[in-house]
């Protein structure tokens, strides 16, 4: 399993974009082009019909690719030859509940064929993860995020913290992808206390963020920050593949 480690001085950047969106068989070319701009790891969404934690942009980026025929299976099926082009960390996000049509066994174990590190799937129960299926994730070396909120008690971060086996998904607010980041005195209060736990995993930012500031803000007390909608956005360009570089370096650099 890649590991995800804070570079000093320099907060780690990950890009969040939808399997089979703008269309099929652009997955790897992405996520390639991603890694040569400078992005540290990778998220790759695989589409639901029903995606309630999704803004507007991913949930169009979510029925197109399904329109467009990307499954599980036409998923895995083009990751047979990511780790021939890409080398940095890569995480696969979704729902549930196509994973359990697809058979937990064989999720982990097709994620583990073709170099998946991990997996964000925010609907799945950490007792349910923790009962049913942390045996079949660690047998295969694949790491289960787990999400953190404002409302998070600190007794489950630290919960969360010991089953943690990679970073742990910090959520900006309760609220949809595609918010603006809003870093008030009460974002700033959430942040501080969960950084003074002195977690053993790395903390990154999810939701909200969208340009070089709020990824800078977002990263004060965390190892880094994802962004998802505001790259997706630029997928729907024609030349999106030659858009790719500038994005990113509009936010490192």
């Amino acid at each position: 399993m890649r590991t995800i480690e804070k570079k000093a001085g320099n907060p780690l950047l990950s890009i969040y974009f939808t399997a089979g969106y703008p269309e099929l068989g652009s997955t790897v070319r992405i996520a390639k082009k991603l890694e040569e701009a400078g992005a540290d790891f990778l998220e790759i969404g695989f589409p639901y019909s029903d995606p309630v934690a999704d803004g507007p942009v991913i949930q169009h980026s979510s029925q197109v690719a399904l329109e467009n025929g990307m499954t599980l299976k036409r998923l895995f099926e083009e990751l047979r030859e990511l780790r021939q082009h890409v080398h940095i960390p890569v995480f696969l996000m979704g729902y549930v509940n196509p994973v359990l049509q697809f058979g937990m066994d064989n999720f982990c174990a097709e994620c583990k064929n073709v170099g998946v590190d991990g997996v964000i799937i925010p609907d799945l129960p950490m007792y349910e993860y923790e009962e049913l299926y942390k045996e079949t994730f660690e047998k295969n070396g694949i790491a289960n995020i787990f999400i953190v909120t404002p409302q998070t008690s600190t007794e489950r971060i630290k919960k969360i913290d010991s089953l943690s086996r990679s970073f742990i998904y910090l959520l900006s607010a309760n609220a949809t992808t595609g918010k603006t980041l809003d870093v008030g005195e009460d974002t700033h209060a959430y942040f501080k206390r969960i950084h003074d736990l002195q977690l053993k995993s790395p903390l990154i930012v999810g939701f909200g963020i969208s340009d070089k500031a709020t990824f800078q803000k977002a990263s004060t007390y965390t190892a880094g920050a994802i962004i998802g909608t505001a790259f997706v956005k630029k997928l729907k360009e024609q030349d999106y593949m030659d858009q790719i570089p500038d994005f990113i370096k509009s936010i490192k650099d």
